[in-house]
Parts: C-alpha cells; sequence; structure tokens
C-alpha cells in the first residue's frame, strides 16, 4: 500500500509538473493546424498517397496574411515506414491517383488560373504537365491498362455553344432557355448585326449583347442565378475527357451536349464508363433536380436507372464490373439517401435497398467484392462501416468519437484520415478491421503536446417530440472545482449539420474559449444529420421553437452541473444557427450576448437574396406568396420578434455570402438600430459563407477575436 500511495503521489506530481508546462490554445495556433486528406492506395496496397493543407505565411512583406498550400504526400503501407513529400511547386497539388502498376501518379495543379492534371514517375524527375484544356482538368482516373486518364471539366454555356467536338453542329438546346419573348431560343443563333445604338432591331439587340460582354449589364433569364460569391447569368455543364498518357495527346469527350455529368468510372475492360448525370433535354438544368446512372460507349448512352423526382447518385463499381453500389432519394424533400446495390444488367426492379439509416459516403469495394467499406455521420462522429454483401448486413468499425476523414483499403490494409479531440488530423495504418491502428504522421501532434486540451463530455436527453438529443459539455481549461466559469451555448448550421468530438471544423474554436476561461456546450438538436431520417425530419415547419427548447435544454442541463456563472451565459452560431441565435433572443432574456454569423433572419427575402433558396419549398411546403405559406414564414422568421431583441449582439457577414445573401444581416442591424438595442455589425470584404471554415486567414482570426473581444465588454 505505502509503495501504490508514493506511486500515485509521483504521478500526481508529475502530470502536475506536465500540465504547468502547457499553455493554452491560442487564437494563432489555428494557423499551426495541418490536415491530411485525399489518401489512396496502389492496386497491391503497399505503398498510399495522400495531401497535406498547411497554412503558410503570404509573403515575407505581408506580415499578417497567410495562404492555404496543399500538396502530396506518400507513404509504404509496411511497419516503420515514414512519409515523405512528394510535390513542392508553390502552386500546390491535390487530387492523387495511382496508375495501376503503382509507378506514377496523376494529381492536378493550377496553371494560369485553371486546373490540370500532372504525372509524376516515382523512377524519379519532375512532374509532367499532361492537359493543357482550355476548360481545365480535374478528378483525373486511370484506365485499367494505365495508358489513358479520363477528367472533368466545367465548359461555360457560350464556351459549349462553340465547341464542335461537345456540340457536333453547334446546336442550341432543346429545352428552353427561358428568355421572355423567345420561346425556341432561336435568340441563341449567332446573328451577323452590327452593334449599333441608333440602328435596327437586330443592331439595337447586337449593341445590348455587347454591352453585357462588356459587363456594362448583367442580364439573368436562369432560375439559380447566385453562386457562392456572386450573380451572373453564366451556365455551366460538367463534361468528361479521356485523354492518353503521352506528350502532347489530344482530349477526347467523353459526354456531349447541354448536360451535366458529376462522376465516372471506367469499366474492369476499359472499354465503356459508368456515368452519372442528368441529361432530361426538355427541361432546363436549373428545374432539373433528378439524377440518372448511364453506361456509356462510343455509341452514346445507355440509361442504367433513372426516374422522375429522383435522384441516383454516389455510384461505385465493383471490380468484377458486375454490381453498382449507389445512394437514392427523392428530389426536393428532405430525406436520409438509400444506400442500394444493384447489378450493371438489371434495373430498377433488381436494386436491392440496404438496411441503412445514414448518409453513407466515400464507399469503397473490396477486392474479392464481398463487401463495401464506406464513413458515414453518425451520433458525433464519421465512423467506418462494412457491408458485407452476402447478409447485406451493415457493421460499425470504428466508433463515435472520432471521425474518419478520408481511407483506402486495399486487401487487409486500411490506411485513413482521423480526427480526433486530442490532435485534429493525422493519418493512421490498420487491418482490414480498422484493428492494431498506428499513427504514422505527426501533422498536429507535436505542438499540441504543448497545449491543455478541454475534452468534452456527453450527454443524452429525450426532447419534447420523443427524439433522443445528444450534447457535449466541455470545461474549461484550467478548470478549478468550487469555481463559476461563463458559459458559452454553441450552435450548428444547416440545419442538417453535425457536431461532435469526430467532427473537425469546430476543433479550434472549441479549444479557443475553453481557453479563455469559458466552458463550451454543443447539442444536435432536432434536423441535424447523422441520426436518421425521423430525427432529420423533426424540424419541418419548426425552425425556431423546436430546436431553442433542444439547445435551452442542453445549456439548462449543464447550468445544472453547478460550475457555470448563470448571469455569464453566451451564445453563438452560424448560417442557420445565427437564424436561432435570432430567433433564441427574441424569445429569450438569459444570455449576457450574443453573437449571429452569416445568418438568415427573414425567409421570405431570403428565398430571394440566397443560393440555397430551395430550403424555403423544402422546409416550410411552398413559396412566399402563397397565403399558408407566407403566414408560416412570418411565424418562424426571427426578424418577426425584432422588437423583443435586447441582448448586447454582434452581426458577422461576408461581403459576398450569396448563400444566405448579406442584406440579411444588414436588416436585422438597421431593425436593432432603429430600435436603440446594443448591436455591433462587421462586414468582412470579400469573404463568402464559408469564411470560418476555409475563408481569409487573417479574416477568420479576426472575427473570432471580435466576437470573444463583444463578449468580454459584456462579461467584465
Amino acid at each position: 500500500m505505502r509503495y501504490f500511495l508514493l506511486a500515485f503521489t509521483l504521478f500526481l506530481f508529475i502530470d502536475s509538473h506536465s500540465q504547468v508546462n502547457k499553455q493554452p490554445v491560442s487564437v494563432t495556433d489555428m494557423l499551426k493546424i495541418r490536415t491530411a486528406g485525399s489518401v489512396t492506395l496502389t492496386d497491391d496496397g503497399t505503398v498510399a498517397a495522400f495531401t497535406v493543407t498547411s497554412i503558410e505565411p503570404e509573403s515575407d512583406s505581408a506580415k499578417w496574411e497567410y495562404k492555404y498550400i496543399t500538396q502530396i504526400w506518400m507513404i509504404s503501407a509496411e511497419p516503420g515506414a515514414s512519409p515523405r513529400q512528394l510535390t513542392f511547386a508553390k502552386e500546390g497539388a491535390s487530387q492523387p491517383a495511382w496508375s495501376p502498376d503503382g509507378k506514377q501518379l496523376a494529381f492536378v495543379r493550377t496553371v494560369d488560373s485553371k486546373p490540370q492534371v500532372f504525372i509524376l514517375s516515382l523512377a524519379g524527375g519532375e512532374p509532367v504537365q499532361l492537359t493543357k484544356s482550355k476548360y481545365g482538368a480535374s478528378s483525373p482516373r486511370w484506365s485499367p491498362d494505365g495508358k489513358q486518364i479520363a477528367f472533368s471539366a466545367s465548359v461555360k454555356w457560350k464556351e459549349l455553344m462553340n465547341d464542335s467536338l461537345l456540340n457536333p453542329g453547334k446546336k442550341v438546346p432543346a429545352w428552353w432557355t427561358e428568355k421572355p419573348g423567345f420561346a425556341k431560343n432561336e435568340q441563341m443563333i449567332p446573328s451577323s448585326a452590327k452593334p449599333n445604338p441608333d440602328g435596327s432591331l437586330n443592331e439595337v439587340r447586337a449593341y445590348l449583347d455587347m454591352n453585357a460582354n462588356d459587363r456594362k449589364a448583367t442580364v439573368l433569364n436562369k432560375l439559380n442565378f447566385q453562386s457562392e460569391t456572386d450573380i451572373s447569368p453564366e451556365m455551366n455543364f460538367n463534361h468528361f475527357f479521356i485523354v492518353n498518357v503521352q506528350p502532347n495527346a489530344a482530349p477526347v469527350p467523353v459526354t456531349h451536349g447541354f448536360y451535366r455529368f458529376s462522376d465516372l468510372e471506367f469499366t474492369p475492360d476499359g472499354k465503356q464508363f459508368i456515368l452519372t448525370g442528368d441529361v432530361d433535354s426538355m427541361q432546363h438544368p436549373d428545374r432539373s433536380l433528378e439524377s440518372e446512372i448511364f453506361l456509356a460507349d462510343g455509341n452514346g448512352l445507355k440509361m442504367l436507372i433513372g426516374k422522375e423526382g429522383m435522384s441516383y447518385n454516389s455510384v461505385v463499381l465493383s471490380h468484377d464490373g458486375k454490381w453498382l453500389a449507389l445512394q437514392y432519394n427523392k428530389t426536393g424533400y428532405v430525406s436520409v439517401p438509400s444506400l442500394a446495390l444493384m447489378p450493371v444488367n438489371g434495373s430498377e426492379k433488381d436494386m436491392m435497398t440496404i438496411s441503412f439509416d445514414r448518409d453513407a459516403g466515400n464507399m469503397v469495394w473490396s477486392k474479392d467484392d464481398q463487401s463495401i467499406y464506406f464513413t458515414a455521420q453518425s451520433n458525433g462522429g464519421v465512423p467506418l462501416y462494412k457491408l458485407d454483401i452476402k447478409s447485406k448486413q451493415v457493421k460499425q468499425l470504428t466508433d463515435v468519437n472520432t471521425g474518419m476523414l478520408s481511407f483506402d483499403i486495399v486487401n487487409n490494409k486500411l490506411v485513413y484520415v482521423q480526427t480526433a479531440v486530442t490532435d485534429p488530423s493525422e493519418l493512421y495504418i490498420a487491418d482490414g478491421n480498422a484493428t492494431n491502428a498506428k499513427r504514422v504522421t505527426d501533422l498536429n501532434s507535436g505542438w499540441l503536446q504543448q497545449r491543455i486540451l478541454s475534452i468534452p463530455e456527453k450527454h443524452t436527453f429525450k426532447n419534447s417530440i420523443g427524439l433522443t438529443v445528444e450534447y457535449w459539455v466541455m470545461k474549461p481549461a484550467g478548470y478549478e472545482p468550487g469555481k463559476k466559469y461563463p458559459l458559452l451555448l454553441e450552435i450548428h448550421g444547416g440545419p442538417t449539420a453535425m457536431w461532435g468530438p469526430g467532427e473537425l471544423t469546430m476543433w479550434h474554436e472549441y479549444q479557443f474559449f475553453c481557453s479563455k476561461g469559458y466552458g463550451v456546450v454543443y447539442c444536435n438538436p432536432r434536423g441535424s444529420g447523422g441520426y436518421g431520417e425521423k430525427f432529420l425530419r423533426g424540424n419541418i415547419n419548426d425552425w425556431g421553437a423546436g430546436p431553442t427548447s433542444d439547445v435551452l435544454t442542453a445549456l439548462d442541463k449543464t447550468v445544472a452541473e453547478g460550475w457555470t456563472d448563470t448571469s455569464k451565459l453566451l451564445v453563438t452560431g452560424g448560417s442557420y444557427a445565427g437564424y436561432l441565435v435570432a430567433w433564441i433572443i427574441g424569445h429569450d432574456q438569459r444570455f449576457k450576448a450574443a453573437c449571429s454569423q452569416r445568418g438568415v433572419y427573414d425567409l421570405s427575402t431570403f428565398f430571394g437574396e440566397g443560393n440555397a433558396w430551395r430550403l424555403v419549398p423544402n422546409y416550410f411546403g411552398g413559396y412566399p406568396w402563397q397565403p399558408e405559406t407566407k403566414a408560416l414564414l412570418q411565424r418562424e422568421s426571427p426578424v418577426s420578434y425584432v422588437q423583443n431583441i435586447r441582448t448586447p449582439y454582434i452581426i458577422f457577414h461576408g461581403d459576398n455570402d450569396r448563400r444566405t445573401g448579406f442584406v440579411e444581416g444588414e436588416m436585422l442591424y438597421r431593425s436593432l438600430k432603429v430600435l436603440g438595442r446594443p448591436v455591433e455589425y462587421v462586414r468582412h470584404p470579400n469573404a463568402t459563407h464559408e469564411i470560418t471554415r476555409s475563408g481569409n486567414n487573417r479574416q477568420r482570426i479576426d472575427q473570432m477575436l471580435r466576437t470573444w473581444e463583444f463578449f468580454e465588454r459584456w462579461l467584465h
């Protein structure tokens, strides 16, 4: 017993001493985080390639500016191997793809602002540029014999009109372009008229076209006129090409016409392709939400499966070329896609749906075609699953406390990227059952050894409609029993997002606020992904009150633990969560301060402002001009309760955020200013909706610090 007490005392001393030497997570630690991705194994499973994205100084002269750089690394899948970097150019490299013999690696690099495919020989030498496509080249895939590469390219409307290979005969679309007064698309046929503002009708039209081409006017006729950053009359069509792996080879189109294709796979003999896309010749692409699966050869397309009102996607072909793994779901309906198997030579009646109430992704067939491996968001993590083809049963291989962000498996060798609370991103090698895992990179573990981390504690409760809601509590770094601390309620967006210890994007923000002496609580309220379709649809016609009940219940249960200073409660969230923060403080006065980022505050105007406008009919069953829906949107819009907001409030939006529409933030801010409420509005120039995930790093730091500084004004 005496020896035990001595050993325990020594352990406490060592642990206390190590904690003393550690530092809290700082805001600039965000710049140290390196993330791995795009894992791919050679066909024999002996070597893996993967990408590493780091954040580096923009230049020596720009002290506070940082850029993202992605490079390709490789590692032998044998025990004891160390990773080594393969690419070094300042332009970076991404999307690695092994040749069938494992001797060459295709990847994508930007040249003159367009992506192009490069080939790197492992025998030595510099990468060689394979494609010089005027449309760019992405997503390289090798043919089975290693002699060709297929790639995708995004082609603009006007480019497609004049490309005789992609558009033989330079035809106009069969579907109506929706320009009023030109029912047969005759306005698209090139005119010989010269621009003249004082001339004939055709000359005036030529003059107006010239002005549009010179960006003196933006003329909109399409339904989806907003990109992520701007409004645009452009339409783009994704097409696939094949090119011989030899110098100066000319790419040959695999697909044609005014259609969009999203996936391509070679059949085992290399003579055909499995394609995913939509080829509805009579419906405008902005209105057609369906997606079909095709078999393609030199004679055109043969549809394997497709149906009105349905989307078939994420298709993966078995190694023997006999079976398809795919997902399908209804269009215009909030749902979890169904996982299914179908014989290549079969039809819809031969399709077998797998019982699995999650959104499967990254599907990989085993070499013997007896299993399919895939990942899916579930209960706060991203586990790896294995589908047994014979029994049609799904087995979970990893737990929900981590996230498998990218993986590949060949034979009994599994290589994957994992995110965890203790380390945001590292590469691991394990056996085919995801056991005996070993970390093989040191992307972040080195500097993290010197940081104090807060570990989330998981809890659950039943909500008002009988759903089990999970939430996590993180105590402040350096927590001392008996002390009282501020508590920050963090809310996720989507609304179909999911947070948890296996989700990467919030790793740094949570640790930063814990390092500042705050506790953090977050939950996955009704409507979140990762819990099945019933849970996902739990907020239909109810974006406000129901989800508010869930997140505030998580807050209340955390407060009941006894370590929270109830006079110092805070709340923050972005996108849909920006909406929910505004809703909450319009109905509840408990918070000392609040923050909304890039939110939606008036659902009727969001319908016109945001490129995510389909959320309105999908969740509320109609459109703002329909009386029943109009009343519902008014009831569910936070701006309808703006007069009740008295909580000190900071609102963020990016200048180029077209997903939610930046005027949403301006409207809420002005309303509160007119009311004389304590509100501050921050706009980040050129920032998009993705500012906190992949935006300008100086702006990411700015937004986090401004949020903390604003909270501190009201806490102290």
